[in-house]
């Protein structure tokens, strides 16, 4: 069996006809819904949802497209355990027949979260949307090394292996499904890529997402990382400017505010860039890694500077080159090597935390039998 978890917020007779064609396409599908606060005036979908036998689970305020899906997640693992989870978007943005296709996909990959990626370049694509995508796509590739043609969709298989560890990602609105990707290939997951198709209705206008404020969440981690260069650069000037007038030994001065500088940027990436709700890597392990990481750096400025003034670039442009070069491979080799956490250790704190309980639906998920509104959490 597998779950269609759809979040909504204020949705209108569009939900109801998608869940009915789902039905009509693959009847052995359960489909399960949250009510995310809406307004009373949404009462009548979600009591026509109820009517058409679908469980309807609410919260009693809007919480945000996230913390809808770690709701969604929590009654799949305790209604329907080993069950695969496709989530979809309320709005009837994406095809009932590419929900079931992607279902059945994410039946046939365990160990895959599977996307399904629209295409961008059709007339009919809002500029919005298109802009936004190919600055989310671009961020994603410098992030993580990967390409994915469409790190916004809403329509995603996640396996079932995959449940505990999604229940326990941080955001609560629309920088959560980011974070998913984000961390998947560190948790140990694939992503598989499969083609959908492009709908948008009104020009998008349905959608709840808020171009600023999303994006920036959604951007967060690049935002941190280069938060804390900028951090570790300015305690390094300062600490030279202090350490040369004290001693006047330049050499000494250029060592020990790099070491100081060095140590802050260390345990502000561990702890707070790159950590992992909380959780930071290893000390040790990373702390050689960072080391390593260190060492290279330095050799490749030395060796790229030397490269580009022997080809006659300017010394400020090729400073600047090499700086955001390195910069870049910097943020890529920290967040999937320095502080990634060992895979192994985290799945098995993760199977002890579903062992003990710890990691289980809330008790009122868990001993409810038949779900039905008003079905309320806090």
């Amino acid at each position: 069996m597998t779950v269609v978890a759809i979040p909504a917020y204020e949705p209108d007779h569009r939900l109801v006809d998608l869940t009915a064609a789902i039905r009509r396409l693959d009847p052995g599908l359960e489909i399960v819904v949250v009510d995310d606060g809406s307004a009373v005036f949404s009462a009548p979908v979600f009591a026509a949802l109820e009517a058409a036998g679908i469980a309807v689970l609410s919260h009693g305020a809007n919480r945000g497209k996230g913390a809808a899906l770690r709701t969604l997640f929590q009654h799949a693992r305790a209604h329907h355990p080993g069950a695969a989870v496709v989530t979809a978007d309320a709005d009837g943005q994406h095809a009932p027949d590419d929900i079931v296709r992607v279902a059945r996909e994410a039946e046939s990959r365990p160990e895959a979260i599977v996307l399904g990626v629209r295409a961008f370049d059709g007339e009919d694509v809002p500029l919005r949307s298109r802009f936004g995508n190919a600055v989310a796509a671009r961020a994603f590739a410098l992030a993580t090394g990967e390409r994915v043609a469409d790190t916004q969709t809403g329509l995603r298989g996640v396996p079932a292996a995959a449940l505990p560890w999604a229940v326990g990602l941080p955001g609560d609105r629309f920088e959560y499904e980011a974070v998913m990707l984000l961390r998947a290939r560190r948790a140990g997951f694939a992503l598989a890529q499969t083609p959908i198709a492009t709908v948008y209705l009104d020009e998008n206008r349905s959608s709840h997402f808020r171009p600023l404020r999303d994006s920036a969440r959604v951007l967060a981690p690049l935002a941190a990382f280069l938060a804390s260069s900028l951090l570790a650069a300015a305690v390094d000037a300062v600490l030279l400017w202090a350490l040369l007038q004290a001693s006047g030994w330049l050499p000494g001065a250029i060592v020990m505010a790099r070491l100081v500088s060095a140590a802050v940027n260390f345990v502000v990436n561990r702890q707070w860039v790159f950590g992992r709700d909380g959780r930071p890597s290893a000390l040790g392990v990373a702390l050689g890694r960072y080391a390593a990481l260190a060492t290279a750096i330095l050799a490749a400025n030395v060796t790229l500077m030397t490269v580009l003034d022997a080809l006659g670039v300017g010394l400020v442009v090729a400073k600047l080159a090499t700086e955001g070069v390195l910069w870049v491979a910097a943020f890529v080799v920290q967040r999937v090597w320095v502080f990634a956490r060992d895979r192994a250790a985290g799945s098995a704190r993760q199977c002890g935390r579903h062992a003990s309980g710890a990691e289980t639906a809330s008790p009122a998920l868990a001993n409810r039998k038949a779900v039905r509104r008003p079905y309320v959490l806090a």
